[in-house]
């Protein structure tokens, strides 16, 4: 796959699969948007090795996804917070998520829940103008001209 033709080509689809399109950096997102920023936390949740972790993040960094920030000067330590492009794929994993329990079967599966009040989310796109869940939609694409 030619990362590099879709990281800027005109499908936004392909440009979002150049930067996250694996499953160890969406992983790494799911957990920074529950919370954890240091490296050996993402380590031991995921069960990740160290090497692959340090290219994850750091492409995640590159990308505009997380913020790199120094926590300890000896020794040095930095920890990874999500940028307002990493929250806001957060969201797109809250929504596979959905579809997995929705189209996968929802038992022995994990589940939003909003910390302040208990009450389980239950993730919907909808078009930010209408309010139009985006299953209701006809969608087509229209490519833009140069």
């Amino acid at each position: 796959m030619d990362l590099e033709k879709l990281s800027g080509g005109q499908c936004a689809i392909g440009r979002s699969i150049a930067r996250v399109g694996d499953a160890w950096s969406m992983l790494v997102l799911r957990d920074a948007g529950l919370g954890q920023t240091r490296f050996d936390g993402f380590q031991k949740s995921l069960g990740i090795a160290p090497n692959i972790l340090t290219r994850r993040l750091s492409a995640l960094v590159e990308a505009g996804l997380f913020e790199r920030r120094r926590y300890s000067e000896r020794p040095p330590r930095d920890e990874y917070v999500l940028t307002a492009a990493g929250r806001d794929y957060v969201s797109i994993l809250l929504m596979l998520g959905g579809w997995a329990r929705t189209h996968f079967g929802d038992e022995g599966t994990s589940r939003p829940i909003d910390r302040a009040t208990g009450r389980t989310i239950h993730p919907v796109v909808v078009d930010a103008e209408t309010g139009t869940p985006l299953t209701d939609m006809n969608i087509g694409l229209e490519t833009p001209t140069r």
